[in-house]
């Protein structure tokens, strides 16, 4: 039987899905270093700001990983702020899943690994536009 050439090899990575309100992001968490990126850009452009930089560390600082891994992550849906909130949420779960005994109880103690369920609540008929709105009363 003839040898058959192999296919080259890609880097094992963990997956994990992280959401928030409407948004998903999915995580491919890579052993080393590397750029973590955010749908093909690198994530301090995607989330410029100091307190979005703070927030999607957090996950890494908790578990004292950060120059250990890098993610590449595609999230869509919902605004920046749902979408950073499903990026910490899959990167924890990622982290979780790479290896349990050793991070799971630092990523549960602060949080992270908890789904946030809220979300927009829907509009009702007859109620002027909003949720909530009730229809002024005339004072008589």
């Amino acid at each position: 039987m003839p040898k058959t050439k192999s296919k080259p090899r890609k880097k094992a990575c963990v997956y994990a899905v992280g959401r928030r309100k409407t948004a998903s992001a999915r995580v491919r968490l890579f052993r080393g270093k590397g750029k973590t990126l955010v749908n093909n850009q690198p994530i301090e452009e995607y989330f410029p700001s100091d307190v979005a930089k703070a927030k999607y560390q957090k996950p890494f600082q908790v578990t004292d990983s950060l120059s250990k891994f890098y993610a590449t992550i595609k999230v869509v849906g919902s605004g920046r702020q749902g979408q950073l909130d499903a990026v910490v949420h899959g990167v924890a779960r990622a982290l979780d899943k790479e290896n349990k005994e050793l991070y799971h109880a630092a990523l549960k103690k602060h949080k992270l690994l908890t789904r946030d369920p809220r979300a927009r609540e829907r509009r009702k008929p007859g109620l002027g536009g909003k949720a909530r709105r009730k229809k002024q009363s005339p004072k008589r």
